[in-house]
């Protein structure tokens, strides 16, 4: 009868690690240790005291938390034209616009328009025509020959104004005085006399209306009037919709009311040649930080993953659509 020898235990355990070792080597270069994305991010924001500067800020905060060891580096801009040029550009990763200034940018059919994409539908901003007090500007066709704040060159404040003042039946360039300031200067020229009004399209509420609110006494102009004649001159200003500012978005205005207004989108955008896996996790951030973010931007917590998805213009980038697609009910 044939006798069976056992292989020494010592043998039979070092086989055993080698292999768990062997199993560990591969199955790092395939899955990762970490599969949160790491590496550098640029994402160009706005004007120091308005609210995509403040909204970036609290994202990169939330992206720390998320993906500690990606760096996220915000440079500041006139606003949502030279966001959406810094994109296509690609001097920036991500952005914030309005989906009107996308629709007009992708009109005017630019190299590179085509590749612009989206992560979310953020928040809608409010265009505010603010004035002091006592001015005698009820609607925006009492602005003729005043000095009137039109926001930067680059800015989505400037191309808004333009259209309301021609629904209004006045030309930007004659029939007022132009001040092409940003939300970071004209509230004070306001304040000192050097302006008679000026047109803002921000978030609510807007930090740098808040302090002037507090500070002197100003009133903000009804324009609601003004959508179907500024529907009418183009396709971009379809994004626009009717809207109430609420009396609790700037209080220490006195005897505050609803003032009817227009809203538009704000879009939270990057290109298609961004990769996949880190615009999964910017819009996962996006949704996951809503609550935080909210609680300083105010309009950050509409920010909703059911209606997120709306992003019209742009259609959503592949990674975008993957995280929404993992979170369905």
């Amino acid at each position: 009868m044939r006798t069976l020898r056992r292989r020494p235990v010592p043998v039979l355990l070092g086989v055993a690690v080698a292999l768990v070792v062997l199993a560990g080597l591969l199955w790092r270069p395939l899955f990762g240790s970490d599969p949160r994305p790491t590496g550098s991010v640029t994402m160009s924001t706005g004007v120091a005291s308005g609210v995509y500067s403040r909204y970036g800020e609290l994202l990169r905060g939330q992206l720390a938390r998320d993906a500690p060891d990606l760096e996220i580096t915000l440079e500041p801009s006139e606003g949502s034209v030279q966001n959406i040029q810094r994109l296509v550009a690609g001097e920036a990763d991500f952005a914030i616009a309005t989906a009107d200034a996308i629709a007009a940018y992708r009109a005017a059919d630019p190299e590179g328009a085509d590749l612009l994409r989206a992560c979310a539908r953020l928040y809608d901003d409010y265009i505010q025509l603010v004035v002091p007090a006592d001015s005698p500007v009820r609607d925006a066709a009492d602005l003729v020959g005043l000095r009137v704040g039109v926001g930067q060159d680059q800015s989505g404040v400037q191309p808004a104004a333009r259209q309301l003042l021609e629904a209004a039946g006045l030309d930007m360039e004659e029939d007022i005085v132009p001040i092409r300031s940003g939300i970071d200067a004209m509230p004070t020229m306001l304040e000192a006399g050097r302006l008679d009004a000026f047109f803002w399209s921000g978030g609510l509420p807007t930090s740098a209306v808040q302090r002037l609110a507090a500070n002197t006494d100003i009133r903000l102009v009804p324009l609601g009037d003004l959508l179907p004649a500024m529907t009418a001159l183009g396709p971009q200003n379809a994004y626009y919709r009717a809207a109430g500012l609420p009396p609790d978005a700037y209080p220490a205005i006195p005897g505050s009311q609803v003032v009817d207004t227009l809203a538009v989108a704000n879009l939270l955008l990057t290109t298609e040649s961004v990769d996949e896996a880190l615009t999964e996790q910017v819009t996962r951030s996006v949704i996951n930080g809503r609550d935080r973010i909210g609680q300083a931007v105010h309009a950050a917590q509409r920010v909703d993953r059911r209606t997120a998805i709306y992003t019209q213009p742009l259609e959503l980038h592949p990674g975008a659509r993957d995280y929404y697609r993992s979170v369905k009910p």
